[in-house]
C-alpha cells in the first residue's frame, strides 16, 4: 500500500519511532498541524513496524508529557503490517519542547530562534511588534511639532473627522490606538517621539553613494521620527543623490530621475512600515550610477514569498498601528497596491519593474537604469546637475553666497528673499517641515552665513556672506 496525500508539507513519514520525532509533532503544532505517519517509508509506501499497539498507548503519554498536548494516534493495518497516524490539530497557545520551540514551514522544520521566535510568540499572542508598550517612555517626551506634521497631512488626507484631528495630542494618540492604559506604544514612539533611538536601537537610516560596493564616495544619516525620515530621505535623495535628466518642452523645464519621486517614496514607505524593527539594524540606502538598492530588515507574512510581492495581494503590514498611523496621513493606502503604484510610476518613464530578493531575514528592493546623459546644448546656461543640489536657473545662483550648504540652500534661498520671515513662513514658501527650517538656520549659522539680529519674534536675519 501506498499512502496518497494531497498536501505533502503538512505530512511526514518516518519508517520508526523515536522520541526526537517529538519535535516534529511540536512544529505542527505550532504551525497549521499536520499528520505524522510511523511505519511508512519516505516514498509514501507501508513498511510496517513491530510492538504497534504498545506505542499505540505510549506514543500519546509521551506527547501530553513532552508537549502538554493531546494528539490522536491511529493503528492501521495493510496487507498484515501495523503502521501509526499521528494527527496533530494546530494550537493557538505556543508549543515548547524542552524549552525549544519547533515550527513546521513548508516542508521543513526549524527551531525558531532571534527574531524569528520573537515574531512567532507574538503572533501567538494576537499582539503585534509595534503594539508592545514601552513603560519607560512618557507622553510629555513626545514631539508637538511631530503630531502637528501629521495634522497637516491628516487635515489635507481628509481620512480624519477635523474634530479628531483637533483633539490635543495625548487624545489624538487614544484615537490612533497608539497608547494602552496610560502607556505609549512603540508605535507611537517611533512616529511622534524626539528621539525614538533612545528606546528602540537602529530606528534611522542609513544612505550612501558608491563607486562599487567597497568604495563610498559619501553618505548621510537620517534620524528622527518616521514621518520625518520620509521627508528627509526624498530631500536628501533627489537633492543631492540621484541626477536627473532635464528636457524642455518649449519653453518649459522637465526633469526626470532615474528612478520616479512616487516610486521612490512609496518603496521608502514599504520599508520603513514592513521594517522588523526588532532587529535594530537601520535601513541602508545604496545608490550606483545605475541602480539604488534599499536594504530592510523585513518580516514577510507566512507563506509568501518575495515573487509574490509583484502580484496582487491583500495589505499585510508587519507594524500594522504605524501603518494605520501612515495611511490616515494620506501617505499609503489600505490595499496592498503599493508595489502596483511602484510598477505603474515606473512603466511611465518605460522603466522596469523592481527586483525583490530576500538575504536571510533581510529584503532588498532593486531599482535598474541607465543613468542619462545630457549635452551641454540640451541644458539652458545657467542649469547644473541637479545631484549636487544646486538651483537650477541663473538668477537663482547669484543670489547664493559662495559653497552655502547643499542641503540648507532652498532655506538660504529664502532667507535672502524675505529676512524677516518666520519659520512658519519659510516653512510654508519652501514646501519643508518646520523642524527642517531650523536644522537649516543652525547649519548656515554655524557655517557664518547667516546671524540672528534682535529678538526671535520681531528680529531678522542678517546674510554674512556674498
Amino acid at each position: 500500500m501506498k499512502i496518497e496525500c494531497d498536501e505533502k508539507q503538512n505530512i511526514e513519514f518516518k519508517e520508526s519511532w523515536r522520541d526526537e520525532y517529538l519535535k516534529w509533532i511540536c512544529g505542527f503544532a505550532n504551525a497549521q498541524g499536520g499528520t505524522l505517519y510511523i511505519g511508512v517509508n519516505d516514498n509514501a509506501e507501508v513498511v510496517g513496524i513491530e510492538n504497534a499497539k504498545k506505542m499505540l498507548e505510549d506514543i500519546p503519554n509521551k506527547v501530553r508529557d513532552a508537549l502538554g498536548i493531546m494528539v490522536d494516534v491511529n493503528l492501521i493495518q495493510d496487507n498484515g503490517k501495523n503502521f501509526l497516524q499521528i494527527q496533530v490539530e494546530p494550537y493557538k497557545n505556543p508549543v515548547s519542547y524542552k524549552g525549544e520551540f519547533h515550527y513546521r514551514s513548508g516542508s521543513t522544520k526549524q527551531e525558531l530562534k532571534g527574531n524569528a521566535l520573537t515574531n512567532f510568540l507574538l503572533k501567538k499572542m494576537g499582539l503585534t511588534w509595534d503594539a508592545i508598550t514601552e513603560p519607560r517612555a512618557k507622553t510629555i517626551d513626545l514631539d508637538h511639532e511631530a503630531f502637528e506634521l501629521f495634522r497637516k497631512k491628516a487635515r489635507k488626507a481628509k481620512r480624519l473627522d477635523d474634530d479628531d484631528i483637533d483633539l490635543n495630542d495625548s487624545e489624538l494618540l487614544e484615537k490612533l490606538r497608539l497608547i494602552e492604559n496610560g502607556e505609549l506604544k512603540r508605535g507611537a514612539i517611533l512616529l511622534f517621539h524626539k528621539d525614538p533611538e533612545r528606546y528602540i536601537t537602529g530606528a534611522y537610516t542609513k544612505i550612501g553613494y558608491f563607486n562599487d560596493d567597497s568604495d563610498i564616495l559619501f553618505q548621510d544619516e537620517v534620524h528622527g521620527n518616521l514621518f520625518e525620515q520620509i521627508d528627509k530621505l526624498m530631500e536628501l535623495i533627489f537633492f543631492k543623490y540621484m541626477k536627473a535628466f532635464i528636457r524642455y518642452e518649449g519653453i518649459q523645464r522637465i526633469e526626470e530621475y532615474c528612478v520616479p519621486k512616487a516610486a521612490m517614496r512609496e518603496a521608502l514607505l514599504n520599508a520603513i512600515i514592513h521594517k522588523n524593527y526588532g532587529g535594530c539594524v537601520p535601513i541602508q540606502i545604496r545608490i550606483y550610477k545605475d541602480k539604488v538598492v534599499i536594504w530592510n530588515d523585513a518580516v514577510l507574512p507566512d507563506g509568501w514569498t518575495v515573487e509574490k510581492f509583484l502580484q496582487n495581494h491583500g495589505s499585510r503590514p508587519y507594524n500594522p498601528d504605524i501603518a494605520n498611523a501612515f495611511f490616515r496621513a494620506g501617505e499609503i493606502e489600505s490595499w496592498g497596491r503599493g508595489i502596483e503604484k511602484i510598477c505603474t510610476a515606473l512603466s511611465q518613464q518605460n522603466l522596469s519593474p523592481p527586483e525583490y530578493t530576500q538575504l536571510g531575514e533581510a529584503v532588498c528592493t532593486t531599482f535598474r537604469f541607465v543613468e542619462p546623459t545630457t549635452s551641454e546644448t540640451d541644458i539652458p546656461a545657467g542649469s547644473v546637475d541637479a545631484r549636487k543640489g544646486l538651483p537650477k536657473t541663473a538668477q537663482e545662483i547669484e543670489k547664493l553666497p559662495n559653497n552655502c550648504p547643499i542641503t540648507a540652500q532652498k532655506t538660504m534661498l529664502a532667507i535672502i528673499e524675505n529676512p524677516r520671515a518666520t519659520i512658519a513662513e519659510l516653512s510654508k514658501s519652501t514646501n519643508q517641515s518646520e523642524r527642517t527650517i531650523k536644522t537649516h538656520q543652525k547649519l548656515l549659522q554655524e557655517s557664518n552665513f547667516i546671524r540672528r539680529i534682535g529678538s526671535k519674534k520681531s528680529g531678522a536675519w542678517e546674510i554674512l556672506v556674498k
